[in-house]
């Protein structure tokens, strides 16, 4: 038997990993090439990708995508390609919707997909009972009749993303006669779904371990196995690549990157992803100033913390935006200008010598320099008349705060939109009525609000470019950055990065 090296313990766990071993769950990195290890940068909590808040995280996306296909596909630069559904469409006056279900799919127990599984998986997801944390969209779509393999539904309140949504969060299809034979709790002991790899082994907090699906409708994956190591700690896994103990990792410090993925036997791969850095503005206190609001904007030098903080791993933005999303608008700019941000504060009565002050918030670790990032900020803010205090939280202290409207009047936050649509970024983070929100007021729903159901994709999307521009001129929100994702892994793979952040197995493949 192989020895086991500390650093192959970290991440998993002494014990868990030693027993996993013994127990034959799992095996070492480098002992066998059909094995491919991934050290994962989140654990998993449920099997089930359609409710809870494990079908909105967008971290584990990956995981989920390996065990279930989604309605719609999606491919590595976030445009749809034919997934469950292999075509779809509104009538012309958009008052219902069809698609049609591929054939000759086998759930992992070997029998067949239906257009009643598809049906099923909607219908669910539309019920909040159920716990979908966007029930509200899935609930758009409904009344569907089949004929063969074709599906039609009313449309119940017109939603232009409905068809996006089907390969985003929450969009998998279940086995309805499985579910219903076993229950929520036998799923969580034995998940099956139609995706290219099948449960094998699970010990909560260390380790899944997968088996290829040999009749996967997409074709037989690269890898016999696949192990997800949930190793959450960053410097742990760096230990992991660096050691051998894993194959293949993720989000780790920028400066580890580029020291890794020149190291011999190793090598790496950067993109953009749909991730970005921001700072939700919440309508109280000094907020309600627009001149702290701007002043508070331009006094930050986003292309300083990228090329200083960042190393270069990173794209400054002005709009919730991010270049590839469908309403990115590249003339809207608010620029760095510590000069003005001066002026700004002085008209209102502030300076150096007597600050403006309020309280930042800023999660620590969640992505690389996060923390450092607001630290950053804060002086520069000191700078111009700012003073800012920061407290420290974890992400669902974040998402309490913020769906109760008690942000502090600065937060700091990493927002995912693996669709690239408006509405999912500008929309959701802006709109008063949503609970993602951090501003709320009525000029700015006045814009967006009609927007949600608007049946003209070129006027929507005009109405959602207009609606940024006038969001960053009152200063309402302050977008930061666009994420860039680093991946290490043995030089004997090859990865293809994905924009959507998630890093499916089915991406890496034997060089």
């Amino acid at each position: 038997m192989m020895e086991l090296k500390r650093r192959q313990a970290m991440g998993l766990g002494a014990s868990a990993f030693l027993s996993a071993i013994l127990a034959g769950k799992v095996s070492l990195a480098g002992t066998d090439t059909s094995t491919l290890t991934i050290a994962f940068n989140a654990n998993l909590p449920s099997f089930d990708g359609t409710t809870g808040l494990s079908g909105v995280n967008p971290a584990i996306q990956a995981i989920y995508r390996s065990i279930y296909d989604q309605y719609i596909g999606q491919k590595t630069d976030l445009s749809l390609e034919p997934g469950l559904i292999t075509a779809w469409g509104w009538n012309d006056d958009k008052t219902k919707v069809w698609f049609d279900v591929r054939e000759g799919v086998k759930w992992h127990d070997g029998t067949p997909l239906t257009p009643g599984d598809v049906i099923w998986s909607l219908e669910r997801a539309a019920k909040p009972e159920t716990g979908n944390p966007v029930a509200s969209v899935w609930a758009s779509i409904g009344n569907f009749t089949v004929s063969g393999n074709k599906v039609t539904g009313d449309v119940k309140n017109f939603d232009p993303t409905i068809f996006k949504w089907m390969a985003f969060l929450t969009g998998y299809v279940l086995p309805k006669a499985y579910y219903e034979k076993v229950g929520a709790e036998g799923f969580e002991k034995q998940p099956i779904g139609t995706g290219p790899y099948m449960f094998d082994a699970y010990e909560g907090n260390s380790f899944l371990r997968l088996k290829a699906n040999p009749d996967y409708w997409g074709g037989k994956p690269a890898f016999d196995t696949v192990v997800f190591k949930f190793v959450t700690d960053a410097t742990s896994r760096v230990a992991e690549i660096e050691s051998g103990s894993s194959d293949v990792t993720l989000e780790i410090p920028y400066e580890e990157y580029d020291r890794l993925s020149k190291k011999k036997g190793l090598a790496g791969v950067t993109t953009p992803i749909s991730d970005i850095g921001m700072i939700f503005i919440t309508n109280v206190g000094p907020m309600l100033d627009k001149n702290v609001r701007l002043a508070a904007h331009h006094a930050i030098d986003k292309a300083g913390i990228v090329k200083k903080l960042l190393r270069g791993y990173g794209v400054p933005i002005d709009t919730l935006e991010a270049p590839q999303y469908d309403a990115y608008d590249a003339s809207i700019r608010v620029g760095y200008d510590p000069d003005k941000a001066v002026k700004l504060l002085a008209a209102s009565g502030y300076s150096k010598d007597k600050p403006v002050a309020f309280k930042i918030q800023t999660t620590r670790g969640l992505k690389p320099k996060d923390y450092e990032m607001v630290q950053a900020i804060v002086g520069m803010w000191r700078k111009v008349g700012i003073e800012a205090e920061i407290e420290v939280y974890e992400v669902a202290k974040h998402f309490e705060l913020r769906a109760g409207h008690k942000l502090a009047p600065a937060a700091f936050y990493n927002w995912g939109n693996a669709i690239g649509d408006p509405t999912t970024s500008t929309g959701f983070a802006m709109f008063s009525k949503s609970p993602h929100s951090g501003w709320k007021s009525d000029d700015v729903d006045a814009l967006i609000g009609p927007l949600w159901g608007e049946k003209d994709e070129a006027k929507r999307i005009a109405g959602w470019k207009a609606a940024d521009k006038y969001i960053a001129e009152q200063g309402y929100v302050i977008p930061l950055l666009q994420y860039v994702q680093p991946i290490v892994f043995k030089s004997s793979l090859k990865v293809q990065p994905n924009v959507s952040s998630a890093l499916q197995p089915t991406l890496v493949s034997k060089a």
